[in-house]
């Protein structure tokens, strides 16, 4: 499998990335190792996690996520063969949250004791945080790169504007620079990645790791209408993608797995697999039967007529 870069960095990866989200709410621990054994199994060495995931389950506080992951590694012993990406800066608690450098050193610690690792490969800023300077927040950074507790320095859910400003902050000041984004980006929700983020990406050779690569499964085709997809446990989620637009684009999928032979999850994954500025898109799977569906989905080369029809209908 051909590995790729994360940025101007050292690190290299496969081209899917597991969405350890699911960790701890929809997959138990014993789902989420057999899982975890199936992606590394299978050639794949990118996880994604962060230190919020996942408090929105119902007795969750956060950290449940990273917990399961760091039991997979010791367990597993694979912590050298896999590249591990967490977050900070999502409120766990009314004192925990945002992007100062007190809070930072704190939040590391913990993220690597949950890990059971001496290092995270990948440590992203969540969201930006308004009230604490880039200056402040890159420094941070710095001072967890030299220790060694990181490796390389990320951004999720930032504006080009932000994003702009804080890689010309490291330029400036020497700081290591952010080497990745995480935004939303699928084949439904185009904008604002396309129009903004992109060009700045592929401008600053930034790796791009989209989340709700799958649109909260609707581009998996799986719920042919909001009601039927009332009792999913994204069905929030779901509900806004339901219109003549979403319509559009699952007949352009369903059409191209045909003539394809292969699902439509698969070929919407592929579809952001070739767009030049993607790393390696986000996904989940709550089963080894998802997974393996998923995974597929890196040996399917989409023809440039494929591509376009699907363009055409998300356009």
């Amino acid at each position: 499998m051909t590995k790729r870069k994360v940025g101007k960095s050292g690190l290299e990866v496969a081209p899917l990335m597991f969405g350890g989200n699911v960790f701890g709410w929809t997959a138990d621990e014993a789902t989420s190792f057999r899982l975890l054994d199936e992606f590394a199994g299978a050639g794949f060495n990118f996880i994604d996690t962060a230190d919020v995931y996942s408090k929105w389950a119902p007795g969750n506080s956060g950290g449940e996520s990273e917990t399961i992951i760091g039991k997979w590694l010791k367990q597993s012993g694979k912590r050298s063969q896999v590249v591990i990406a967490t977050k900070v800066g999502m409120e766990l608690a009314p004192d925990k949250k945002g992007l100062s450098r007190e809070y930072i050193f704190k939040a590391v610690e913990a993220s690597l004791e949950r890990l059971q690792t001496d290092y995270i490969d990948l440590y992203q800023s969540h969201k930006d945080d308004p009230d604490t300077s880039l200056e402040e927040t890159l420094d941070a950074y710095s001072r967890l790169v030299k220790d060694g507790k990181v490796r390389v320095i990320g951004a999720s859910n930032y504006s080009r504007a932000r994003l702009s400003e804080a890689l010309h902050i490291s330029e400036r000041m020497g700081y290591p620079r952010y080497e990745s984004l995480q935004p939303k980006y699928n084949l439904y929700d185009r904008e604002p990645y396309e129009t903004e983020l992109e060009p700045l990406c592929q401008q600053m050779e930034l790796g791009v790791v989209p989340y709700y690569s799958l649109a909260s499964g609707f581009l998996t085709g799986k719920y042919k209408s909001k009601e039927e997809a009332s009792g999913a446990k994204r069905a929030a989620a779901l509900g806004g993608y339901f219109d003549a637009r979403g319509e559009k684009i699952l007949a352009a999928l369903a059409a191209v797995a045909s003539e394809h032979g292969t699902t439509s999850a698969r070929v919407a994954l592929a579809w952001l697999m070739a767009r030049p500025s993607i790393t390696a898109p986000i996904v989940s799977a709550t089963s080894i039967e998802q997974l393996r569906d998923i995974l597929g989905s890196t040996e399917l080369v989409l023809p440039a007529e494929s591509i376009e029809a699907l363009n055409q209908a998300s356009a």
